[in-house]
């Protein structure tokens, strides 16, 4: 019997990824399911799918650990009230599934992504129950009974079956489908053939042409691996044979690939997660990422540019389809539906709505290209999303018992504390700090779960720095809210008429470290305008999530980077450091976050800053490549970033225009004398 099963897996994979999909439409548009049971057989489903997938186990273990997961799901569903009509005391099966669920989580992450995140779990899940108690200090912990953990993570609303696992089940699985119908619809190939139309016939083109290929490609996958295997196998290529070392096309690759999930409309599971946790409107999040994300891209650009004329390359001549005809011949079955998207979006319908309906706009616009997606297309794009989803659900749902830990003991609000005193109340000290802690976490996690564990450590404290800077700010404006102007009056008299007019810069600052801590979060909720208070929350929250990716070509660990080695057959490590090297945008970004109003500001100020920044990372560039329009000898170098550095300095436009001044004069001379 199991030789016969063996024989069918594919064909169990391609159907099983069909109802999975089904379901998953079905509970995000007419289902009304409660959302602890619709998390649960999200769990269900895809465990069982993936351990299909998983070419490791045979078909007989498949078939156990299908048991297992559907026992574990329907006992959530079914033993919930029994357990609230006993007053939530355990008895022995409501211990044995609790167990059993948690153990086969474990068991497939660590099948799929390695075993740093169980043994993380583990160590989190026993802090709480074990070894909490004998910590010294802030993060010691007086510790719940295993029976009250098994609760919280099994039945209670904040465990593997909570937020984390809701998003997974609603905006990630729609968006991620939505990817697959566009991927299936011959999207990824319009991407790179009109890439290639636009930027493939100058000097350095195909370089050009993986940027712009990969930034596209990002908006559909929303995944740094899935867009550098996709479309690093066409541009690596190209950038080879137009004359870049191997090494440099695969670390612009990566570089870009990465860029993929920093891309709007579809950012990855991150996103998404962050749209949640700050309540911020997705729309929203999306509207300020476009500005940062070109910006990104742009950097990239700027490393190919000038490598392009370092080695003196060619423009390139390989035939490609005028740009008119692929608009028009493919095109369509990728703008149409992101234009649905986006305009639904704006309209003010849900994600997972917009995303529903998207799927459907690209089935329809596919019968006006040469892909047109009938039924069996429409199948195949319904078990793809399910089969791209399936490790992703299981990292969720594992993840949401690490966020469980950290809601039951206040540990994130201590580390938070932690943070602000380790940085001296420093915002540039506190962000190395959690690039640093990024980088290490980004070793053994995915991007996705990095930023879910660094937001719900560091973004409390990053949040109150950059909101301190700003009431240090309205301080020496003198436009302090007269709210908070009377909350400190009555705190000390004293304060009461110096408030209302404008301090010098060292004077705000010593006055805002004299408001007592515990008054300092009202006195910046009353001080600060509501809409600046939600640019500040989503710029402490869009600094982790950017320098959460930089797991993604990082040495030593940077898987991107090396699937980008092997297509372009190079070798790993010199690609990484090559892909960290040109992917420097993702450590000057969160400094503009937090120190400008890139996000935070209007649109004006916005692009004042983008305008400044713009040359600011092409002058870094060029002096970490030592080369502009000629080679710089050492000091025009060091001028070159210098320059680089005051044209990105925040809040001073003289310091900038002295920037600017400096970068042209040294442009001009260094292209007159090339």
């Amino acid at each position: 019997m199991f030789e016969v099963l063996e024989q069918h897996r594919e064909r169990a994979i391609f159907v099983a990824g069909i109802i999975i999909s089904l379901w998953h439409i079905y509970a995000n548009t007419l289902g009304t399911l409660p959302e602890l049971w619709t998390s649960a057989l999200h769990y269900g489903l895809f465990a069982i799918l993936l351990m299909l997938t998983l070419s490791s186990l045979s078909m007989r273990l498949v078939l156990v650990g299908a048991v297992l997961a559907a026992a574990g799901t329907a006992y959530v569903i079914l033993g919930e009230q029994s357990l609230f009509d006993r007053g939530l005391l355990f008895n022995n099966t409501d211990w044995f599934f609790a167990l059993l669920t948690i153990g086969l989580v474990l068991e497939l992450v660590r099948r799929t992504a390695g075993l740093f995140i169980p043994v993380v779990i583990l160590i989190t899940l026993s802090y709480v129950v074990w070894w909490g108690q004998y910590v010294p200090g802030v993060l010691q912990f007086p510790g719940l009974s295993i029976e009250t953990m098994a609760f919280r993570s099994y039945f209670g609303s904040e465990g593997m079956f909570g937020p984390i696992a809701r998003i997974s089940s609603t905006f990630v699985f729609m968006f991620i489908l939505f990817g697959a119908f566009l991927t299936r619809s011959g999207a990824g190939e319009f991407v790179v053939e009109m890439a290639k139309a636009i930027a493939g016939r100058f000097a350095g083109g195909p370089g050009f042409v993986a940027v712009i290929a990969s930034g596209l490609t990002g908006t559909v996958t929303g995944s740094a691996v899935a867009n550098t295997v996709s479309t690093g196998v066409v541009t690596i290529p190209l950038m080879q044979r137009a004359g870049f070392p191997p090494r440099f096309a695969a670390g612009v690759e990566a570089a870009a690939s990465t860029g993929g999930q920093l891309m709007p409309p579809i950012m990855g599971a991150g996103a998404f997660v962050m749209a949640s946790y700050t309540q911020i409107p997705y729309l929203q999040i999306v509207a300020v990422s476009v500005l940062p994300a070109i910006l990104y891209f742009l950097s990239v650009a700027f490393f190919v540019r000038i490598r392009a004329r370092k080695l003196e390359l060619q423009p390139s001549y390989e035939e490609s389809e005028p740009l008119r005809n692929i608009l028009l011949q493919r095109g369509p079955s990728f703008i149409i539906p992101i234009i649905v998207l986006v305009t639904m979006l704006v309209e003010g319908f849900t994600p997972t709505y917009s995303a529903g309906a998207a799927i459907v706009a690209v089935i329809v616009s596919s019968w006006l290209t040469p892909h047109r997606m009938g039924f069996k297309a429409i199948a195949e794009a319904l078990s793809l999303g399910a089969r791209n989803m399936a490790s992703t659900a299981l990292l969720l749902v594992a993840i949401g018992l690490v966020v469980n830990v950290v809601a039951t003991t206040g540990i994130g609000a201590t580390f938070s504390l932690m943070v602000n005193d380790w940085a001296g109340g420093n915002l540039f000290i506190a962000v190395l700090l959690v690039a640093l802690a990024s980088l290490v976490l980004g070793a053994g996690l995915p991007v996705t779960a990095s930023y879910i564990v660094l937001a719900t450590l560091t973004a409390p404290a990053l949040y109150q720095m950059i909101a301190t800077n700003h009431l240090v700010d309205a301080l020496m404006a003198g436009t302090l809210q007269p709210a908070a102007q009377a909350i400190l009056a009555g705190a000390n008299a004293e304060w009461a008429g110096i408030l209302s007019e404008p301090m010098f810069a060292q004077a705000a600052q010593a006055f805002v470290q004299d408001i007592p801590l515990e008054l300092l979060p009202l006195v910046i909720e009353q001080g600060i305008a509501p809409m600046v208070l939600t640019g500040i929350l989503l710029s402490a929250h869009m600094s982790i999530f950017w320098l959460s990716q930089d797991s993604n070509v990082t040495p030593p660990v940077c898987i991107v980077a090396y699937a980008a080695a092997a297509i372009a057959d190079s070798k790993p490590l010199p690609t990484g450091l090559m892909a960290w090297k040109v992917a420097k945008g993702l450590y000057i970004m969160p400094f503009l976050f937090a120190y400008t109003p890139l996000l935070s500001g209007d649109w004006l100020a916005a692009l004042q800053v983008f305008a400044f920044a713009v040359l600011g990372i092409y002058a870094l560039a060029a002096a970490l490549e030592g080369f502009m329009e000629r080679r710089l000898v050492p000091l025009t170098q060091v001028l070159v970033g210098l320059a680089g550095v005051l044209l990105l300095w925040p809040g001073d436009l003289q310091v900038n225009f002295v920037g600017l001044g400096l970068f042209a004069a040294l442009f001009l001379l260094n292209r007159r004398n090339r």
